[in-house]
């Protein structure tokens, strides 16, 4: 079975904004065994309707999502859970599972603690 992990930002039309998530992509793809994918909610491609598309084109058959979000608002309870259900009518042959997002997990706050602490004048 050929697995990927898709990285799930909101977007934004300022590659500037873009371009620490794509670093992340870069960083994470050197640290992991399967696929690393990073796919936009909107205003920006690569989509996650694209994304899908080419794991499905690559013979991948899972593929967790894991948004870049800090809690589960509106786009996380409906919006993103609509558009897996279409691209499971889509692409049948690839199972994706909608994870929570990041800011849910508790090692983020420990994330974040060395963040704080690593500051100067912390």
């Amino acid at each position: 079975m050929t697995q990927a992990l898709i990285l799930l930002a909101h977007g934004s039309r300022d590659p500037h904004w873009r371009a620490p998530f794509d670093n992340l992509e870069a960083a994470l793809q050197q640290r992991q065994q399967r696929m690393i994918r990073l796919a936009y909610m909107e205003l920006c491609e690569p989509s996650l309707e694209t994304v899908t598309a080419d794991l499905a084109a690559n013979n991948v058959s899972k593929a967790d999502v894991l948004p870049l979000f800090f809690a589960s608002g509106r786009h996380l309870r409906e919006d993103v859970p609509g558009q897996i259900d279409e691209l499971h009518q889509v692409h049948p042959d690839i199972r994706l599972t909608l994870l929570a997002p990041v800011g849910d997990h508790p090692a983020f706050v420990d994330a974040l603690v060395n963040i704080i602490e690593s500051r100067p004048g912390s």
